[in-house]
């Protein structure tokens, strides 16, 4: 079946950066999008960025603009959030999502997308 695990997360100071990634298994990554999400204690799960196929075409929450960067290799089936400059307002569990098809303006709806990862934490120390 289909598995995402996110891993990397962790305690940091605020400056800090992290790279989370996201290991893909039982689908050919290369034929899903991606998506990263987040989600705060009390709060809605937000979207954080996108990557399509094959990588060319990223996008972005205006909140982490500049400062994450989304990649995938193919060849490893895993995904990664780069995370720089983080701030006390990153902290949450973060989570991979993977979809076939996602029309344009779906991709930051989180329930347009068919497969999730558990989540990691990320928490941001001031």
């Amino acid at each position: 079946q289909v598995q995402l695990v996110e891993s990397g997360g962790g305690l940091v100071q605020a400056g800090d950066s992290l790279r989370l990634s996201c290991a893909a298994s039982g689908l050919t990554f290369s034929s899903y999008m991606m998506g990263w999400f987040r989600q705060a204690p009390g709060k809605e799960r937000e979207f954080v960025g996108f990557i399509n196929r094959s990588g060319s075409i990223t996008n972005y929450a205006d909140s982490v603009k500049g400062r994450f960067t989304i990649s995938r290799d193919n060849a490893k089936n895993t995904g990664y959030l780069q995370m720089n400059s983080l701030k006390p307002e990153d902290t949450a569990v973060y989570y991979c999502a993977a979809d076939y098809k996602l029309a344009a303006n779906h991709r930051s709806d989180a329930k347009k997308y068919d497969y999730w990862g558990q989540g990691t934490q990320v928490t941001v120390s001031s």
